[in-house]
Protein backbone atom coordinates (compact mmCIF):
# COMPACT_ATOMS: atom_id res chain seq x y z
CA UNK A 1 0.00 0.00 0.00
CA UNK A 2 1.39 3.76 -0.80
CA UNK A 3 2.57 6.05 1.70
CA UNK A 4 -0.76 7.92 3.09
CA UNK A 5 -0.77 11.69 3.61
CA UNK A 6 -3.70 13.74 3.87
CA UNK A 7 -5.85 12.73 6.70
CA UNK A 8 -9.42 13.87 7.43
CA UNK A 9 -12.11 12.51 9.80
CA UNK A 10 -13.69 10.78 7.17
CA UNK A 11 -10.14 9.08 5.86
CA UNK A 12 -8.08 8.78 9.12
CA UNK A 13 -5.51 6.62 7.14
CA UNK A 14 -5.16 9.15 4.20
CA UNK A 15 -5.52 9.75 1.11
CA UNK A 16 -3.03 7.89 -1.19
CA UNK A 17 -1.56 10.68 -2.81
CA UNK A 18 1.13 8.20 -3.96
CA UNK A 19 -0.85 5.59 -5.91
CA UNK A 20 -2.12 5.58 -9.08
CA UNK A 21 -5.47 5.17 -8.43
CA UNK A 22 -7.06 5.18 -4.73
CA UNK A 23 -9.75 2.57 -3.11
CA UNK A 24 -12.31 4.33 -1.14
CA UNK A 25 -14.03 1.23 0.91
CA UNK A 26 -17.22 1.40 3.00
CA UNK A 27 -17.54 -0.66 6.00
CA UNK A 28 -20.74 -2.72 7.09
CA UNK A 29 -22.84 -2.14 10.06
CA UNK A 30 -20.93 -2.00 12.94
CA UNK A 31 -17.46 -2.06 11.67
CA UNK A 32 -15.27 0.98 10.95
CA UNK A 33 -12.11 2.02 8.88
CA UNK A 34 -9.91 -0.69 10.51
CA UNK A 35 -11.92 -3.40 8.47
CA UNK A 36 -10.24 -3.09 5.62
CA UNK A 37 -6.64 -1.67 6.98
CA UNK A 38 -4.75 -5.46 6.83
CA UNK A 39 -7.55 -6.31 4.02
CA UNK A 40 -6.48 -3.97 2.00
CA UNK A 41 -2.49 -5.11 2.25
CA UNK A 42 -3.03 -7.55 -0.58
CA UNK A 43 -3.88 -5.14 -3.24
CA UNK A 44 -1.48 -4.40 -5.75
CA UNK A 45 0.91 -1.30 -4.73
CA UNK A 46 -0.27 1.05 -7.23
CA UNK A 47 -3.95 1.13 -5.59
CA UNK A 48 -3.96 2.85 -2.67
CA UNK A 49 -6.33 1.87 -0.06
CA UNK A 50 -8.62 4.55 1.72
CA UNK A 51 -11.24 3.27 4.27
CA UNK A 52 -13.64 5.40 5.07
CA UNK A 53 -14.17 6.16 8.79
CA UNK A 54 -18.67 7.20 9.49
CA UNK A 55 -19.08 8.98 13.05
CA UNK A 56 -19.61 6.68 15.99
CA UNK A 57 -16.64 4.36 15.38
CA UNK A 58 -13.24 3.64 16.26
CA UNK A 59 -11.27 7.64 16.09
CA UNK A 60 -14.96 9.17 15.53
CA UNK A 61 -16.62 6.95 18.53
CA UNK A 62 -17.50 10.40 20.62
CA UNK A 63 -19.48 11.70 17.65
CA UNK A 64 -23.11 10.47 17.12
CA UNK A 65 -23.85 7.65 14.51
CA UNK A 66 -25.99 8.72 11.56
CA UNK A 67 -28.71 6.41 10.64
CA UNK A 68 -29.66 7.92 7.37
CA UNK A 69 -28.06 7.28 4.22
CA UNK A 70 -28.40 11.41 2.58
CA UNK A 71 -26.37 12.88 5.50
CA UNK A 72 -23.95 9.90 5.44
CA UNK A 73 -23.00 10.26 1.71
CA UNK A 74 -23.42 14.12 1.54
CA UNK A 75 -21.09 15.13 4.01
CA UNK A 76 -18.89 12.34 2.81
CA UNK A 77 -19.26 13.70 -0.89
CA UNK A 78 -18.07 16.81 0.49
CA UNK A 79 -14.85 15.86 2.13
CA UNK A 80 -13.91 13.12 -0.91
CA UNK A 81 -14.40 17.02 -3.63
CA UNK A 82 -12.06 18.82 -0.91
CA UNK A 83 -9.15 15.95 -0.61
CA UNK A 84 -9.05 13.46 -3.28
CA UNK A 85 -7.15 14.51 -6.61
CA UNK A 86 -6.89 11.94 -9.36
CA UNK A 87 -8.43 8.40 -10.12
CA UNK A 88 -10.72 6.74 -7.63
CA UNK A 89 -12.66 3.68 -7.37
CA UNK A 90 -15.59 3.29 -4.56
CA UNK A 91 -16.19 -0.07 -2.89
CA UNK A 92 -19.19 -0.75 -0.06
CA UNK A 93 -19.76 -3.96 1.66
CA UNK A 94 -23.12 -4.88 3.02
CA UNK A 95 -24.69 -1.56 4.27
CA UNK A 96 -21.72 -0.02 2.91
CA UNK A 97 -22.55 -0.66 -0.35
CA UNK A 98 -25.65 1.45 -0.28
CA UNK A 99 -23.70 4.14 0.65
CA UNK A 100 -20.71 4.08 -1.65
CA UNK A 101 -24.08 3.97 -4.10
CA UNK A 102 -25.52 6.77 -3.00
CA UNK A 103 -22.05 8.75 -2.61
CA UNK A 104 -21.74 7.98 -6.27
CA UNK A 105 -25.21 9.77 -7.17
CA UNK A 106 -24.62 12.39 -4.79
CA UNK A 107 -20.73 13.61 -6.40
CA UNK A 108 -22.67 13.07 -9.53
CA UNK A 109 -25.25 15.84 -8.51
CA UNK A 110 -22.74 18.25 -7.09
CA UNK A 111 -20.47 17.95 -10.02
CA UNK A 112 -17.81 16.42 -8.41
CA UNK A 113 -15.33 14.34 -10.13
CA UNK A 114 -16.73 10.97 -10.61
CA UNK A 115 -15.01 7.57 -9.56
CA UNK A 116 -13.60 5.47 -12.12
CA UNK A 117 -15.26 1.78 -10.75
CA UNK A 118 -18.06 1.20 -8.01
CA UNK A 119 -17.56 -2.45 -6.20
CA UNK A 120 -20.13 -3.77 -4.20
CA UNK A 121 -20.40 -6.64 -2.24
CA UNK A 122 -23.03 -8.31 0.93
CA UNK A 123 -25.88 -5.83 -0.64
CA UNK A 124 -28.85 -6.59 -2.79
CA UNK A 125 -29.72 -4.25 -5.39
CA UNK A 126 -31.04 -1.04 -4.39
CA UNK A 127 -34.34 -0.97 -6.09
CA UNK A 128 -35.21 -4.44 -4.42
CA UNK A 129 -36.48 -3.09 -1.16
CA UNK A 130 -34.56 -4.91 2.20
CA UNK A 131 -36.19 -6.76 4.53
CA UNK A 132 -36.37 -5.00 8.46
CA UNK A 133 -34.43 -6.78 10.99
CA UNK A 134 -36.06 -5.33 13.68
CA UNK A 135 -32.80 -4.34 15.31
CA UNK A 136 -33.98 -1.42 17.82
CA UNK A 137 -36.19 -4.22 19.38
CA UNK A 138 -33.80 -6.16 20.56
CA UNK A 139 -32.73 -7.72 24.19
CA UNK A 140 -29.18 -7.56 24.50
CA UNK A 141 -29.19 -11.71 24.25
CA UNK A 142 -31.25 -11.79 20.62
CA UNK A 143 -28.77 -8.96 19.52
CA UNK A 144 -25.55 -11.49 20.21
CA UNK A 145 -27.74 -14.33 18.49
CA UNK A 146 -28.64 -11.91 15.59
CA UNK A 147 -24.69 -11.81 15.38
CA UNK A 148 -23.61 -15.24 15.82
CA UNK A 149 -25.71 -16.08 13.02
CA UNK A 150 -24.71 -13.29 10.85
CA UNK A 151 -21.04 -14.27 11.90
CA UNK A 152 -18.54 -11.35 10.98
CA UNK A 153 -18.61 -10.48 15.21
CA UNK A 154 -15.82 -11.45 17.26
CA UNK A 155 -16.67 -14.33 19.75
CA UNK A 156 -15.20 -11.74 22.71
CA UNK A 157 -17.72 -9.33 21.37
CA UNK A 158 -20.67 -10.93 21.48
CA UNK A 159 -20.32 -13.18 24.68
CA UNK A 160 -19.44 -9.85 26.02
CA UNK A 161 -22.62 -8.02 27.62
CA UNK A 162 -20.77 -4.47 28.09
CA UNK A 163 -19.65 -4.63 24.90
CA UNK A 164 -23.26 -5.38 23.46
CA UNK A 165 -24.69 -2.78 25.43
CA UNK A 166 -22.02 -0.33 24.34
CA UNK A 167 -22.75 -1.58 20.61
CA UNK A 168 -26.31 -1.78 20.59
CA UNK A 169 -26.93 2.10 19.43
CA UNK A 170 -23.90 1.77 16.84
CA UNK A 171 -25.75 -1.36 15.18
CA UNK A 172 -29.14 0.19 15.55
CA UNK A 173 -28.12 3.33 13.53
CA UNK A 174 -26.54 1.28 11.22
CA UNK A 175 -28.96 -1.49 9.89
CA UNK A 176 -31.59 1.76 10.02
CA UNK A 177 -28.91 3.06 7.21
CA UNK A 178 -29.42 0.24 5.13
CA UNK A 179 -32.95 -0.41 6.48
CA UNK A 180 -35.08 2.53 6.15
CA UNK A 181 -33.36 3.37 2.71
CA UNK A 182 -35.89 4.36 0.17
CA UNK A 183 -34.64 4.10 -3.43
CA UNK A 184 -35.48 7.03 -5.67
CA UNK A 185 -35.42 5.99 -9.36
CA UNK A 186 -32.63 8.30 -10.95
CA UNK A 187 -30.42 7.81 -14.65
CA UNK A 188 -27.61 4.97 -14.26
CA UNK A 189 -24.51 5.78 -13.39
CA UNK A 190 -22.20 6.46 -16.40
CA UNK A 191 -19.14 3.99 -14.77
CA UNK A 192 -18.74 0.32 -14.95
CA UNK A 193 -19.82 -1.72 -11.52
CA UNK A 194 -18.56 -5.02 -10.43
CA UNK A 195 -20.26 -6.87 -8.06
CA UNK A 196 -18.95 -10.06 -5.58
CA UNK A 197 -21.80 -12.38 -4.46
CA UNK A 198 -21.38 -14.58 -2.03
CA UNK A 199 -23.34 -18.17 -2.79
CA UNK A 200 -24.97 -18.67 0.68
CA UNK A 201 -25.76 -14.78 2.26
CA UNK A 202 -29.23 -15.02 2.99
CA UNK A 203 -28.97 -11.30 2.61
CA UNK A 204 -28.28 -10.84 -0.30
CA UNK A 205 -28.52 -13.76 -2.82
CA UNK A 206 -27.05 -13.83 -6.17
CA UNK A 207 -29.97 -12.85 -8.36
CA UNK A 208 -30.15 -9.99 -5.92
CA UNK A 209 -26.42 -9.07 -6.62
CA UNK A 210 -26.85 -9.44 -10.41
CA UNK A 211 -29.96 -6.74 -10.04
CA UNK A 212 -27.43 -4.32 -9.98
CA UNK A 213 -26.51 -4.20 -13.31
CA UNK A 214 -29.70 -1.85 -14.06
CA UNK A 215 -27.69 1.03 -12.32
CA UNK A 216 -25.58 0.79 -15.11
CA UNK A 217 -25.07 2.21 -18.59
CA UNK A 218 -21.38 0.76 -18.63
CA UNK A 219 -20.00 -2.14 -18.24
CA UNK A 220 -21.72 -4.69 -15.20
CA UNK A 221 -19.02 -8.00 -13.69
CA UNK A 222 -20.54 -10.32 -11.29
CA UNK A 223 -18.42 -12.50 -9.72
CA UNK A 224 -19.49 -15.63 -7.47
CA UNK A 225 -17.81 -16.26 -4.29
CA UNK A 226 -18.42 -19.29 -2.38
CA UNK A 227 -19.50 -18.65 0.97
CA UNK A 228 -21.75 -16.30 3.66
CA UNK A 229 -22.04 -12.52 4.13
CA UNK A 230 -18.36 -12.09 4.46
CA UNK A 231 -17.34 -13.65 1.61
CA UNK A 232 -15.53 -10.20 0.19
CA UNK A 233 -13.09 -10.76 3.12
CA UNK A 234 -12.48 -14.90 3.39
CA UNK A 235 -11.88 -14.59 -0.74
CA UNK A 236 -9.52 -11.40 -0.08
CA UNK A 237 -7.29 -12.54 -2.61
CA UNK A 238 -9.44 -13.63 -5.21
CA UNK A 239 -11.63 -9.92 -5.00
CA UNK A 240 -8.14 -8.25 -5.32
CA UNK A 241 -7.48 -9.44 -8.29
CA UNK A 242 -10.43 -8.91 -9.78
CA UNK A 243 -10.44 -5.37 -8.62
CA UNK A 244 -6.98 -5.14 -9.42
CA UNK A 245 -7.71 -6.25 -13.03
CA UNK A 246 -11.02 -3.61 -13.22
CA UNK A 247 -8.66 -0.47 -12.21
CA UNK A 248 -6.25 -1.35 -14.85
CA UNK A 249 -8.36 -0.95 -17.60
CA UNK A 250 -10.13 1.87 -16.16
Amino acid sequence: MSTHSTKTPWLPFGTADEAEVRLLCLPHSGAGASSYRTWGEGLPDWIGVCPAQPPGRETRRQEPPLSEVGPLVSSLAQDISAVINGPYAVLGHSTGAICAFELCRELRRIGAPQPAHLFIAGRRAPQIEERSSGLGELTLDELADVLRHHGGTPDWVVNDPAMLRMLHPLLTADFAVSEAYAYTPEPPLDLPITAFAASDDPRASVTQLAAWERQTTGEFTLHQLDGDHFALFTHAARVHRAIGAALRTA
